[in-house]
């Protein structure tokens, strides 16, 4: 066995075995394929793959430095010096070759190249050489000098860190916009308002859709408040807004945002309100105990009525019928096929049955021109919506005509009734039958009941059908869309007469005289009629 000898630097170095003769020297099978290239640590020394031979020169002749005397023990190889680390940005550095100062020889050994080269460069694999497995030096592990390891993937942790940024982000927002409406609720910043009791009144439109929003910059611009913003504040504590319905509203002007919710709330509040009910007339109403009902006329000046800066907008009843006795009809807003038919009644009952049942908006201050106007432009459309004109062509009459027929049925049964009632006036008609209907003949009286007494049927008068034959020459009240309905397409039946026969108001219907007067003498011995 070869004894060990300093090399330069006082590394540890194997003797170099001595080489056969060329003859003599075993061939190594060249391997299938290169071995897979090992990882450090990954086996033990006794399995990892031979090192390849380390050329070098022919030794150099004399002694040796460190070569063993005879007789005497081999020195211990010398203690290792610690590699210094690597500093952290170097490459790391290779090991110094023993042949490092020695001239190359010019009979190299063949080498076989079994792909170490490589795992050389890595730093894997040694270039020093043992001649057997008892003089092998033991592997030298290193730290790992590379300069970073490998980052791992940051997706999950970027994901997560996103959502947090995220909700901090949301708690900052809601922190900070707790804290503005906070401090505008206590502090009153943000926008201008109002204080005191106000100074003078105006009206204010709320039209059909309006939003909060919409009615406060209405406010704003009638300087009821000093901001728009002052009264949404106020709203949000104070959900009857929400109950604010289209019309007009009183209220005075420099007020605070509270103190017009307050105000617009109230059921006084609100004026021009007209609410007609089907079956009204033009004019009042007598009841059989003294009490008036009011007609068209009395409710439009009523609701006209309002108290504007100390000073009365009513327009008096007298003045609306007198506007409507003289007024072109056109003009004041009849339908155009209309406008004929009624032109040739009365004057005080020229707009009897067009002015439609409903609810109106009238605006406190209007004169009477602007009053009548108003309804009757809205009234045409619902008798629009209610058929008319177009629906009188499926029948015999005129839509002026249909009108008519509606506003009886309205007078004479209830709206169960209606398609019947119809039918009875279009087979009484058909036959020129007179229509006999005591709501015709109490028109002109300006009464309530319905029957009639032997003098009231003897009266003269376009409007009595116990004597005149076909229809009067205006309707004798408003009738609602259910009745022109009915006037436009009746029930199946051949009935011709009918009495109020039910303490609800039903009637009972037949087609004979002496089946009707059966029913008379039953409804009055149960006291219905």
């Amino acid at each position: 066995m070869s004894t060990p000898y300093d090399g330069p630097g006082g590394r540890r170095r194997a003797r170099p075995p001595q080489r056969p003769a060329p003859a003599e020297r075993p061939q190594r099978p060249a391997p299938a394929e290169p071995p897979q290239r090992p990882l450090a640590g990954d086996q033990p020394a006794s399995r990892r793959p031979p090192l390849r031979r380390a050329r070098h020169a022919a030794p150099e002749p004399g002694p040796r430095a460190g070569a063993a005397r005879q007789g005497e023990p081999p020195e211990p190889p010398p203690e290792r010096r610690p590699r210094p680390p690597a500093r952290r940005g170097e490459p790391p550095r290779r090991r110094r070759s023993p042949n490092d100062g020695v001239p190359p020889d010019e009979n190299p050994t063949e080498i076989l190249d079994l792909g170490y080269d490589e795992l050389l460069d890595e730093g894997v694999a040694d270039d020093e050489y043992y001649e057997d497995d008892d003089d092998r030096a033991l592997p030298e592990y290193f730290d790992d000098e590379r300069d970073e390891p490998p980052e791992p993937k940051r997706t999950r942790k970027r994901g997560r860190r996103f959502l947090g940024w995220m909700a901090a982000l949301t708690v900052i927002v809601l922190l900070a916009g707790g804290a503005y409406y906070g401090a505008r609720e206590l502090l009153g910043f943000g926008f201008e308002d109002y204080s005191g009791a106000g100074e003078k009144d105006v009206v204010l439109q709320v039209e059909d859709g309006d939003s909060t929003r919409a009615i406060a910059n209405k406010l704003e611009q009638l300087d009821v408040v000093a901001s728009a913003e002052a009264f949404v504040a106020a709203s949000e504590d104070d959900q009857r807004v929400l109950s604010i319905q289209p019309g007009y509203y009183q209220v005075k002007t420099k007020i605070s945002g509270a103190d017009a919710v307050t105000n617009l709330v109230r059921p006084e509040a609100r004026v021009g309100e007209l609410q007609l009910r089907p079956g009204t007339q033009l004019d009042d109403i007598t009841q059989p105990g003294g009490k008036v009902t009011p007609g068209v006329f009395s409710q439009l000046s009523q609701a006209s009525c309002a108290e504007l800066n100390g000073r009365s907008t009513c327009i008096p009843a007298e003045e609306l019928r007198q506007t409507a006795a003289t007024a072109d009809l056109a003009k004041l807003g009849v339908p155009g096929w209309a406008v004929a038919d009624a032109a040739k009644a009365e004057p005080k009952r020229r707009l009897e049955g067009i002015i439609q049942p409903g609810v109106y908006d009238v605006k406190p201050g209007w004169d009477a021109t602007r009053l009548l106007t108003e309804v009757l432009s809205k009234s045409a459309l619902r008798m629009q919506a209610a058929g008319l004109p177009d629906a009188a062509g499926s029948t015999e009459f005129s839509p002026y005509q249909v009108l008519v027929i509606a506003s009886i049925i309205e007078r004479e049964g209830v709206e169960a009734d209606f398609g019947k009632v119809a039918r009875v006036i279009y087979n009484r008609l058909d036959k020129g039958m007179r229509l006999e209907m005591d709501s015709t003949v109490n028109y002109v009286l300006d009464r309530p009941e319905i029957r009639t007494n032997a003098a009231d049927r003897q009266r003269a008068g376009a409007y009595n059908t116990y004597r005149n034959t076909g229809l009067p020459p205006t309707p004798i009240s408003a009738p609602s869309a259910e009745a022109i309905a009915a006037a436009e397409r009746p029930a199946e039946g051949d009935w011709l007469y009918f009495v109020k026969c039910e303490t609800n108001g039903l009637s009972c219907f037949s087609a004979s005289y002496d089946e009707h007067r059966r029913n008379v003498e039953d409804a009055q011995r149960r006291g219905v009629f």
